[in-house]
C-alpha cells in the first residue's frame, strides 16, 4: 500500500465526499456487455470517457489492450503510453489536433480520426504524410443531432467517396452515436430510437455501397441503446457505448440497468441538523457530485441508496440541504458525523470531480483508480 492510500482500508475510514467504486459491479457490467457483443456476432469498441482509467477499460475489453475510443486527446496518449492500440478519437478533427494526431498515428498499429466535414477531410489530405495512411472514421447524424453528417444528405456519401478515393486515407467506416436515447421517456421510447437509428444508418450505408464505397464498419453506441440488445443489432459490424460500466440513476430511469447495478455512488457524512426547518447537511456540494438531474426525480440530485424518503434538494459548493420527501425527519437514524451513499444521476459528470476512485469490495477499499484528466 502506498503512501497515503486508502487501500485496506474501511469505507468509514474515508475522508468524505469520496466516490466508491463497486469492483464486483463493474465487472458484472462488463462482462454482461462483452457477452451480449458476442453472441450477436459484432466487436465492441468500449467508450472510456466515463471513467478514463486502465483498470477499467481492461475489464470493458476483457483484458485486450486493444479497441477504444476516447473522447480527448489526452486519454487516447494517455492509454496509448499504457500499452493500448487500436485507439479512436471520437471527436470531430480540426486542424489544432494534427500535431498530437500525428504523433498518435506515428506511435500506434491503429489509430483512428473521426470526420464529419469536407474541411476534416482535406485537413489529411494535405497534411505531411505520418508514414502511413490516416485511418478516418465519418461521423454520422441519425437523430441525435450533434455532430456528424446528416443521414439523409448526399454530401454525407460525397464525404465517402472523397475519403475512399485519397491515396493517404483509409476509409474505416461510420459511426453514429445515439444520444437522443436520453432524451426517451420510457424503455420502449429508448427501443424505438435504436431501430430508427439502426435504420436509418443501414439506409445511409446503402447509398455509400451504390456509389461503389465499402464501408468495412458500420457502428452505433450508447449505453441505453446496446443495454438492451435487439435482433436488428446484429446487422451492425461495432458497438460503441461507455456509461454501462458504471451506470447511474439516469439509466435506471430509462429502464437500461436496475438500481442495484449502479457501481459508483459517492460517500457523504451528515454535518449537521436544522430541526426548525426539517433539514440536514450533508458534506457534498456540488464539487462532489453533479447538479444534473434537478427536477427530473422526487429526490432532488441524487438517489440516497438505502433511504428513499431523503431528497438533497440544494447544493452549494461543500455543502448539501436534505430533507424528507415528506413528514419530519427522524434525526436520531441520521447522527451527526454518519455515513449517506448518494447514487449519482450522471457517473461520467460525477466521476469527473474526483481525481482516485476507491474501488471496494464491500465495505473495504481493495484498489484504486486514478483516471486521467484534461483535453
Amino acid at each position: 500500500m502506498g503512501e497515503g492510500s486508502n487501500v485496506g482500508r474501511q469505507v468509514c475510514e474515508l475522508t468524505t465526499p469520496a466516490l466508491l467504486v463497486d469492483l464486483a459491479k463493474v465487472k458484472a457490467n462488463c462482462s454482461n456487455m462483452l457477452a451480449n457483443c458476442e453472441s450477436m456476432g459484432v466487436f465492441l469498441r468500449p467508450q472510456t470517457k466515463t471513467h478514463k482509467t486502465i483498470e477499467c477499460a481492461l475489464l470493458q475489453t476483457g483484458g485486450r489492450k486493444c479497441g477504444l475510443v476516447t473522447s480527448t486527446l489526452e486519454e487516447a496518449e494517455f492509454f496509448a503510453r499504457h500499452g493500448f492500440d487500436d485507439i479512436l478519437y471520437g471527436y470531430p478533427l480540426i486542424s489544432h489536433h494534427m500535431p498530437r494526431v500525428t504523433a498518435l498515428t506515428k506511435q500506434l498499429e491503429k489509430f483512428h480520426v473521426m470526420v464529419d466535414s469536407r474541411l476534416a477531410v482535406e485537413i489529411l489530405m494535405n497534411a505531411p504524410p505520418p508514414g502511413k495512411p490516416w485511418s478516418v472514421f465519418l461521423k454520422v447524424d441519425c437523430g441525435n443531432k450533434r455532430a456528424g453528417v446528416w443521414w439523409e444528405d448526399e454530401a454525407g456519401v460525397d464525404l465517402t467517396v472523397l475519403l475512399q478515393n485519397s491515396p493517404n486515407i483509409i476509409f474505416a467506416g461510420v459511426y453514429v452515436h445515439c444520444g437522443n436515447s436520453y432524451h426517451a421517456c420510457t424503455a420502449n421510447e429508448v427501443l424505438q430510437v435504436q431501430g430508427e437509428t439502426v435504420e436509418r444508418l443501414l439506409k445511409f450505408v446503402d447509398r455509400v455501397k451504390e456509389r461503389g464505397v465499402t464501408c468495412s464498419t458500420v457502428g452505433i453506441g450508447s449505453t441505453p441503446t446496446c443495454r438492451r440488445p435487439t435482433d436488428r443489432m446484429k446487422q451492425l459490424t461495432e458497438l460503441h457505448p461507455g456509461n454501462y460500466a458504471f451506470l447511474d440513476v439516469q439509466q435506471w430511469t430509462l429502464g437500461s440497468c436496475d438500481q442495484e447495478d449502479i457501481a459508483c455512488c459517492v460517500a457523504t457524512r451528515i454535518i449537521g441538523h436544522y430541526i426548525h426547518r426539517n433539514q440536514m447537511l450533508i458534506d457534498c456540494g456540488f464539487t462532489g457530485l453533479t447538479m444534473q438531474g434537478y427536477g427530473k426525480m422526487a429526490t432532488g440530485y441524487g438517489v440516497f441508496r438505502g433511504h428513499p424518503n431523503l431528497k438533497l434538494c440544494k447544493m452549494t459548493q461543500e455543502i448539501g440541504f436534505v430533507e424528507p420527501l415528506e413528514g419530519k425527519l427522524d434525526f436520531n437514524l441520521y447522527p451527526i458525523g454518519s455515513l449517506l451513499y448518494i447514487l449519482p444521476w450522471h457517473s461520467c459528470a460525477t466521476a469527473a470531480l474526483y481525481p482516485v476512485y476507491n474501488v471496494v469490495d464491500g465495505d473495504t477499499v481493495v484498489e484504486e483508480w486514478r483516471p486521467t484528466r484534461g483535453w
